[in-house]
């Protein structure tokens, strides 16, 4: 959520800011802009709208200079406005800024008494304002930082720079992600690794409460007590290729189609190890053997990636299982079990109300932790104790796909590895789940083949306004998440049921203008569903169904069923996955909405 960019070298660095903010898209904005330090003065471009309209804006402008800091915002305090957007500007300092400010009311009245006068309704013109207070005390641009960040109650991650000092760029994190991206004559800030590899790979992620100061040939940290530090130099391993559409039309189907890859990579670890205590970092098992039960904390996607978990672990694992909404969990009176392993997932590994829930459980006692996360050295894998990196590479599109499927591999994973380390594993059900593992890929791409049979029911959903979608068992959470992704990129109101809750509620909203979706595995649950699916039709309901080759069924009138070739045992989840994100892609291509960056939403949620 929001994006910011930061460079100082020895040559022009516009180009780089800009291509650093398309690179950023992806997070979620609504406004863009620049400010650079040239010829003893800040110059400023901001627009509404798409980082390319400030990029025509700047170059018409002939923006330049050695040192600049540019950020794309999703709005929170004010509008969508010109005035709203970063950078903001006070006297001689400008800043960028990611987060929330708590207390800016407190410190905006503080400010005006002063003299201030603010010309944006953003908490971020405070930060702006307050620096420069303490810079004309102190004329130096990172006490004052430093002073001000201490005044600061919330989250944020800050990009400064100053009229009068034309070598040097100061930052701060606490709440909100920041790296520094190191080299040769030039160096970068960073709310993401993918905005400064077309320069770097070298790359520090800054520790909460670090404040850092940036020349083109230093680099100085300091942590929050003001200390100097020294933080790790790491080397990414993100790809450019990963960040570029290639031949695809949009991210969102690149990601689907990348998905036997990026599933075969993650299993890669599995394969190898068997269900191994060590594919989370507990080398002998013995945090694992520990565990009498397993409080999962995720949002959005992540949440839904959490509720098929859940069915694995007590199935398999036979350890009892809760599933909670982060942001839900840490805002109640929790009843902690510190024999508990508390999971929490998140693609980004920066959600702030994950991230907050984990903090939130260890004060509470929980002191075995494990994070699943697509992203290295990211802020909840750090705070974690066991950590499972799943291996889906760059998911650019902000609804979540190769995410969400990559994160079940690791579930799965956990589940079986649980049961092997406490001894519910014996050795022939860990080779038929190896071998499920083994052939997940292969039945993945046999789902993603059904694509010419999936866009005609796009288009019968073009014009709808609702839809609904069951599932029942392990399955209702793959009708959770299908009904996610068409809200999300369609922009049709959906909504899930597990099928057995139709009759207490929901059948009152079907009518002949309602399509109902249906997830219908051949599985234990598949006669309970077909008569669910009978209590649909006698109120002219028009049913899409998902089902397995080998479901008995057919179709008929007002009942389309699309079958996927075989039913895949206990993974059959990820599988279902598949359709359900076709149909809501091709779904928005037909209505022509913004299928990577749909209204209001962003892909790094790091604000409340």
């Amino acid at each position: 959520m929001c994006g910011i960019v930061g460079a100082i070298a020895q040559r022009d660095v516009v180009a780089h800011l800009i291509d650093g903010l398309k690179r950023l898209e992806y997070r979620g904005y609504d406004s863009s802009g620049v400010a650079m330090l040239a010829d003893g003065a800040i110059s400023r471009v901001r627009r509404v709208g798409r980082v390319a309209e400030m990029e025509s804006a700047a170059q018409a402008e002939q923006l330049h200079g050695t040192l600049g800091i540019g950020h794309t915002r999703w709005a929170t305090h004010g509008g969508v406005t010109e005035p709203n957007a970063h950078p903001h500007i006070s006297t001689s300092v400008a800043v960028v800024h990611n987060g929330i400010i708590e207390n800016h009311d407190e410190q905006r009245q503080k400010l005006k008494a002063l003299g201030y006068v603010f010309e944006s309704q953003t908490d971020t013109e405070v930060i702006a304002h307050l620096i420069e207070h303490h810079l004309k005390g102190s004329g130096d641009l990172l006490k004052a930082v430093q002073l001000a960040v201490q005044e600061l109650h919330g989250a944020y991650a800050i990009g400064v720079i100053a009229r009068n000092l034309p070598g040097q760029l100061v930052c701060a994190r606490m709440g909100c992600p920041l790296l520094i991206g190191l080299g040769e004559g030039e160096n970068f800030i960073a709310s993401d690794v993918s905005a400064v590899l077309a320069a770097t790979r070298r790359v520090i992620f800054l520790e909460e409460g670090d404040v850092a100061t940036l020349g083109v040939d230093e680099v100085r940290i300091f942590d929050k007590s003001g200390t100097a530090v020294e933080r790790p130099v790491r080397v990414s391993e993100v790809s450019l290729a990963s960040l570029e559409l290639g031949p695809y039309q949009h991210f969102m189907q690149k990601e689907i189609h990348e998905q036997p890859k990026a599933l075969a990579d993650t299993i890669e670890q599995v394969l190898d190890t068997g269900f191994a205590a060590s594919l989370f970092g507990d080398e002998d098992g013995e945090l694992l053997r520990q565990v009498e039960g397993v409080q999962i904390l995720a949002c959005g996607t992540s949440f839904y990636a959490g509720s098929v978990a859940k069915y694995w672990i007590e199935s398999i694992a036979k350890l009892p299982c809760t599933v909670e909404i982060a942001s839900e969990y840490r805002y109640r009176s929790a009843v902690a079990n510190p024999r508990y392993l508390v999971v929490t997932i998140s693609q980004s590994g920066e959600t702030l109300d994950t991230m907050e829930a984990l903090k939130y459980a260890q004060s509470l006692g929980h002191g075995l932790s494990l994070s699943i996360c697509n992203v290295r050295e990211s802020a909840i894998p750090r705070a974690s104790k066991l950590v499972f990196y799943t291996r889906a590479g760059a998911e650019i599109g902000v609804a979540s796909t190769k995410a969400f499927t990559t994160q079940l591999v690791a579930l799965f994973t956990l589940a079986t590895t649980l049961a092997k380390v406490q001894g519910r594993l014996d050795g022939n059900s860990e080779q038929h789940y190896l071998d499920a593992l083994r052939q997940l890929p292969g039945s993945v791409q046999h789902a993603l083949n059904l694509e010419p049979q999936i866009k005609p029911w796009a288009d019968r959903f073009t014009s709808k306004q609702h839809a609904l979608y069951l599932g029942r068992g392990v399955h209702y959470p793959i009708a959770m998440e299908g009904a996610l992704k068409l809200k999300e990129i369609t922009y049709i109101h959906a909504e899930a049921y597990a099928a057995g809750e139709l009759k207490h509620g929901p059948l009152a909203l079907v009518d002949e203008a309602m399509p109902v979706v249906v997830i219908a595995p051949n599985d234990a649950l598949l006669e309970k569903v077909k008569s669910n699916m009978q209590e649909v039709r006698a109120r002219g309901g028009e049913l899409f169904v998902f089902a397995d080759l080998d479901s008995h069924f057919g179709e008929s009138d007002g009942v389309h069923v699309i079958r996927t070739p075989r039913n895949v045992g206990v993974l059959s989840p990820i599988v279902h996955a598949i359709p359900v994100q076709l149909l809501a892609y091709h779904t928005a291509l037909a209505r022509g909405t913004d299928v990577d960056k749909p209204r209001n939403l962003a892909k790094s949620v790091t604000v409340e």
